[in-house]
């Protein structure tokens, strides 16, 4: 099995290079400077999982204008603002029967590319690590973390989910094909609609929320709103899957912020529509509670429109 990565960067360059260390085929589809850094540096990662910290592989590359159809399974891993131009890029790997990993947060991706690949060649997938792109090309992990997770959406999908689980079985990442991946998803949806939503909108962290006089009441208001989205679209979220959120999210002690925050406060793009505007819309739709997840929203509106990005 052939698997071709969509970028080498904190997520996809994590992933697939522990993918190709297990020693899988694996392809980077990158822009020319990428490719000719990592043929003189190799793909390096900084992990807490490495007995020296950091290692260098040796990898195969691709870029743009040589892309072919020669792929069996093509994972993308990118913010949301970028879905469209990472649709474009993978198009020439695309053949019947190929299939399609994304490991966008949220869910309202799987539609736009359902809509360009069809259903049959769009499995689920998510995955939580703690990482970026250095800018001297480093895939720098900063915490133990590194869960990835996929699953089949149709039937005609198992034989490659299963293939794909035969694959990652002796790296040293948790992997886990699911047996129900949109509840899977929804349940991370609804997890981090909630923190990023309410992280933004008060500009601090879950402990600090959760020690102010209403804080913890707000976060659980809005939990409930994106559960009850979750229950309406037919994927309520498990008992256990619950408390633990629950314990995250109500900790005083926590300085836990999501990335959208951690975007926020550092000025740049965020994927407040990807997340906490579609979270809004399904709430609307299914007469939800929408006052927080309105708040939350306006607040990323007018930042936005304020720093023009």
């Amino acid at each position: 099995m052939r698997f071709l990565f969509l970028g080498a960067g904190g997520t996809g360059g994590y992933f697939g290079g522990r993918l190709h260390e297990a020693g899988s085929d694996v392809t980077f589809l990158v822009r020319e400077k990428r490719a000719a850094q990592l043929a003189r540096d190799g793909l390096l990662i900084e992990s807490p999982h490495n007995l020296d910290g950091r290692i260098s592989l040796k990898v195969t590359t691709v870029i743009a204008a040589n892309l072919k159809p020669d792929y069996d399974v093509i994972f993308i891993s990118c913010k949301a603002w970028d879905l469209q131009s990472s649709i474009d890029a993978i198009k020439p790997a695309v053949k019947d029967g190929v299939r399609i990993v994304p490991l966008l947060n949220g869910m309202s991706h799987l539609d736009a590319l359902d809509s360009v690949f069809g259903r049959e060649q769009v499995l689920g997938g998510s995955c939580q690590i703690f990482g970026y792109l250095t800018p001297e090309g480093v895939v720098q992990q900063l915490s133990e973390v590194h869960l990835i997770t996929w699953g089949a959406r149709t039937p005609t999908q198992r034989e490659a989910s299963f293939a794909i689980a035969e694959a990652f079985a002796p790296s040293i990442v948790d992997s886990r094909g699911s047996d129900n991946i949109m509840l899977d998803m929804w349940e991370k949806f609804s997890f981090l609609a909630t923190l990023a939503g309410m992280t933004c909108l008060m500009r601090g962290c879950v402990g600090a929320i959760a020690s102010t006089q209403d804080g913890a009441a707000l976060m659980k208001r809005f939990g409930d709103a994106c559960i009850a989205v979750a229950t309406a679209e037919g994927y309520p979220p498990r008992e256990h899957v619950l408390a633990r959120f629950n314990a995250v999210l109500q900790s005083r002690t926590s300085t836990l912020t999501a990335s959208m925050y951690r975007d926020l406060t550092a000025g740049g793009k965020t994927e407040a529509d990807h997340i906490v505007g579609h979270m809004l819309a399904k709430a609307r739709q299914h007469g939800v509670d929408d006052v927080l997840l309105a708040c939350a929203y306006a607040h990323l509106q007018v930042a936005a429109a304020a720093k023009n990005i």
